[in-house]
């Protein structure tokens, strides 16, 4: 993870949105579950030259048709890799559940348990590298 914000739980992750665009990142497409397609949120990304990947929602007693769905299935595969993250710190590293007492020490607590991941990543990657060659 190159960015990422820490707020209490009354706030909606959608609203982090503009905190973690990382406008020097090469990749110019944006990957989020239905929770973030909204019309503002797809102007203000197209507005800063990203590309929306959010999924698409369904509409009530109506669900997606065809391409609208083979879309998701496609966004599916990919934003699949992110949410493995969030397993393995649910299942590998305490959990996402944070007790601590402040907002900042929270901030510190997920801010280690992400970098932790990135160092556990990079160490099996560097493992499998040398076992594919």
């Amino acid at each position: 993870m190159r960015l990422y914000t820490v707020t209490n739980a009354a706030r909606h992750d959608s609203q982090e949105l503009d905190a973690v665009l990382d406008k020097t990142n090469t990749a110019r497409d944006v990957w989020a579950d239905a929770a973030y397609r909204s019309a503002e949120i797809e102007a203000k990304l197209a507005e800063m030259g990203f590309r929306s990947r959010v999924h698409r929602r369904a509409k009530r007693n109506q669900g997606l048709f065809g391409r609208e769905e083979q879309g998701n299935k496609t966004r599916s595969k990919i934003r699949a890799r992110v949410e493995h993250v969030f397993g393995h710190m649910t299942a590998a590293m305490g959990g996402k559940l944070v007790r601590t007492i402040g907002i900042g020490r929270a901030r510190v607590k997920i801010g280690m348990q992400n970098m932790t991941h990135n160092m556990e990543r990079f160490s099996y990657l560097e493992r499998t590298e040398g076992a594919v060659a």
